[in-house]
């Protein structure tokens, strides 16, 4: 069997169809390489017992616990039989239940002394943790051969607990793993040997060896060293090399010229840049006059000034007789974006029209739902070269679109474009444009090296003057109702002072198959949501019940995605000018909508959305002079894991102090959407929270690594597992950057 192969064959050979099946659907593991890659999620002592007091709710565990007493109770007049038994482990108890023929078995086997390993969901009933009808397996019995077999295969050893699920319990891939450890000697080491000698670290055999079988604590700390750095380190090589690609490519320098469009727009502002904005905008211009392809990503808090440091770079692309292009999102974003352009711009926005100024240029917007004169003119005025810059949806990335001279792409909120797109606006210039990236989720650092490895990063972390404070509170509807009340009231003040406000909602409710923001992912989510299950509150019920009830007689409008585009921009234009007092809305309004005079949101099941989106939601008040009020709303139990998200976000308005939080409660979840998928399919010793270190010192052997041998050509062995990361699907996870 040659070196590769044997960690290419397929589960189903080894473990049997039914077995590799499961594997494949419920856990994402196809061959035995990907099983030698399932590493435990933690160890047992033999005779030592889980802590079971902190049970993550919802989640499938597996615990080593005794059983305290087992009793079997009637009910339905005597029809029905339920099995209770108590687990303990010294310090807390669980209780087991087991219904109708299931209870036969267990109410045998699970007699007061016994010790097993249990798996289950959590769930909680009548106040108390319990896991109903687990699957567990006796340790302290030979009544069957499985369980001698198990008693054998641990006694005296650490007892490894894989992440498991229903269908497959932890000790069952545990003997499917020790089906294929022979084949983790036929493992194939990515580390150059200089390297790995220099760090000290095992061979990668004896390092999977250690991982799943270890016989000390000291065995699983090498191990984890050793498997991390692999992790870290070949990430970061497919990184290094995309950014060394890129450095390859040829692009036009855009240098500003002096008393151009650029100094004729600095001129009339009517404030000075803050020190970070003049900081970034310097990167960018040294970025903009190399003759090889920008790749920035300019991060900064909701209103910290990205859009006025994007626009400065737009300009002075144009003035060196390029043009630039900004790719927003949603609809909604792209006409606000393109409103607030003009705006800024003036007359400066209004090159060769009546009235315009000497040195500007033509703004134009593209969005698919235009009219088809006001397309065909845009289209015109791109190919012509009479508009420098056009904003829009990826609309502007359809085949028909052609530019002039394409210099700059800017991409506003990064995550929610494919690699596709990017790739396809890209291909519109004659040579690749520059890019700039803009997200206002702020990312750690170590996420930014690992999801956007690929691209600089620049940060704004400065608002600029004249921004409000925000005060942020969490009213527990549930425990205490007229908290709520007193939401309502505080609304009505504001608006009664002028003001405007937000009320946020998760769904939009004339359809409840659509979810539009945060209720279907978040739901699932959120177990502890509330036993009474009920749907997340909606915006079109919750507009009607305050227009009847507590906010009667104000102006109250709604807005969502369903809505035809024409109605969402004249609600929005409504809600900017003044005409409506409460906007009841769906996330639509998450990013980038700015209505100076909005001091208030009130955002209903505040559970039921993210750290980052709850944070992203609330920088939409508090942007003028006055100061911002935000109101979380939640039915949450107090001692809730949701509860605790919204006492960080309520505590703190630093968003990166927020996604450290955030990403410390879900680990790498879903840290950016979908953008780290890829990446987070390929880590898994890795913590990118935890982790800084390997990382930043993985990224700097990776840059020397390929700066000296771009092509891998004296590494074969790491190529082979640059090729097993990035297999087609993960590298287009990668080109997210």
């Amino acid at each position: 069997m040659d070196r590769v192969s044997a960690f290419d064959e397929p589960l189903k050979k080894l473990l049997g169809g039914a077995t590799a099946k499961v594997m494949a659907e419920h856990l994402d593991l196809h061959t035995v390489g990907d099983l030698l890659h399932h590493y435990p999620r933690r160890y047992e002592e033999r005779g030592r017992l889980t802590a079971l007091a902190d049970l993550p709710l919802d989640e499938h565990v597996t615990v080593v616990a005794q059983v305290a007493d087992a009793r079997v109770l009637m009910f339905n007049n005597g029809r029905g039989k339920r099995l209770e038994v108590t687990l303990t482990d010294g310090h807390g108890r669980l209780q087991l239940v087991f219904f109708g023929h299931g209870v036969h078995k267990p109410h045998k086997e699970l007699l007061p002394g016994r010790r097993a390993m249990f798996a289950g969901k959590v769930s909680v009933f009548n106040r108390k943790m319990q896991l109903a009808h687990p699957t567990y397996q006796l340790l302290d019995t030979a009544d069957t051969d499985e369980a001698t077999e198990a008693v054998d295969a641990f006694a005296g050893r650490l007892l490894p607990i894989y992440p498991a699920c229903k269908q497959l319990d932890s000790w069952r891939i545990a003997k499917a793993v020790d089906t294929v450890l022979p084949s983790a000697q036929e493992a194939v080491d990515p580390l150059p040997p200089g390297l790995r000698e220099g760090r000290g670290f095992t061979a990668l055999p004896d390092a999977l060896l250690k991982v799943h079988r270890p016989q000390t604590k000291a065995d699983i700390a090498e191990a984890r060293d050793r498997l991390k750095w692999d992790e870290a380190f070949v990430l970061q090589v497919a990184l290094a090399r995309r950014r060394y690609a890129d450095t390859q490519l040829p692009a036009v320098a855009r240098r500003p010229v002096p008393g151009g469009l650029l100094d004729a727009f600095d001129a009339k502002l009517p404030f000075t840049l803050t020190d970070g904005q003049q900081k970034v905008s310097k990167e960018i211009f040294d970025d903009l006059a190399t003759e090889h392809p920008m790749h920035r990503l300019l991060q900064g808090e909701v209103g910290s000034g990205k859009t006025m440091v994007a626009l400065r770079a737009m300009l002075g692309v144009v003035d060196a007789g390029g043009q630039a292009a900004m790719l927003a999102p949603t609809e909604v974003l792209a006409q606000q974006h393109h409103r607030s352009i003009t705006e800024m711009m003036g007359e400066l926005a209004e090159g060769g029209m009546l009235g315009g100024s000497e040195q500007g240029t033509k703004v134009v917007l593209l969005t698919g739902s235009m009219g088809v004169a006001a397309r065909r003119q845009a289209l015109l005025d791109l190919v012509t070269g009479e508009a420098g810059i056009v904003i829009g949806t990826h609309a502007l990335i359809e085949d028909k679109v052609q530019f002039h001279d394409l210099g700059l792409v800017v991409v506003d909120e990064q995550h929610r474009f494919g690699v596709e797109q990017r790739d396809a606006l890209r291909s519109k210039g004659k040579q690749p444009p520059h890019l700039l990236v803009m997200t206002a989720t702020p990312i750690p650092r170590t996420v930014a090296m690992t999801v956007f490895g690929d691209l600089e990063t620049s940060v704004l972390d400065q608002l600029p003057a004249g921004r409000s404070p925000i005060a942020s509170h969490v009213v527990p509807a549930k425990d205490k109702p007229h908290f709520l009340s007193r939401a309502w009231e505080r609304v009505r003040e504001e608006v009664e002072n002028g003001h405007q406000a937000y009320v946020v909602c998760p769904r939009i409710g004339d359809d409840d198959a659509d979810d539009e923001a945060a209720g279907k992912k978040a739901k699932k989510k959120d177990p502890e949501a509330e036993g009474d299950k009920r749907p997340p509150l909606a915006v079109l019920e919750i507009a009607e019940q305050l227009t009847k009830g507590p906010l009667a007689g104000l102006r109250i409008e709604v807005l969502h995605g369903r809505m035809n585009p024409d109605d969402k921009d004249d609600v929005m234009r409504r809600f900017a000018a003044g005409e409506v007092d409460v906007l009841v809305a769906t996330t639509v309004i998450e990013v980038g909508v700015n209505v100076p005079n909005a001091t208030a949101m009130v955002i209903m099941d505040a559970d039921r959305f993210g750290v980052s989106q709850l944070h992203q939601l609330r920088g939409r008040v508090g942007r003028g002079s006055a100061p911002g009020l935000c109101l979380l709303v939640s039915e949450a139990h107090e001692a809730s894991p949701a509860r605790a998200r919204l006492s960080a976000v309520a505590a703190t308005l630093d968003g990166f102090e927020l996604s450290r939080i955030d990403l410390e409660q879900r680990r790498e979840g879903d840290v950016l959407g979908q953008a780290q998928s890829g990446v987070r399919s390929s880590l898994r010793m890795l913590t990118v929270i935890d982790d800084e270190e390997v990382i930043a010192a993985a990224r700097e052997e990776a840059v020397a690594i390929v700066a000296a041998d771009p092509e891998l050509e004296h590494l074969p062995e790491l190529r082979t597992a640059l090729d097993a990361l990035l297999d087609k699907e993960r590298e287009q996870y990668l080109d997210k950057g």
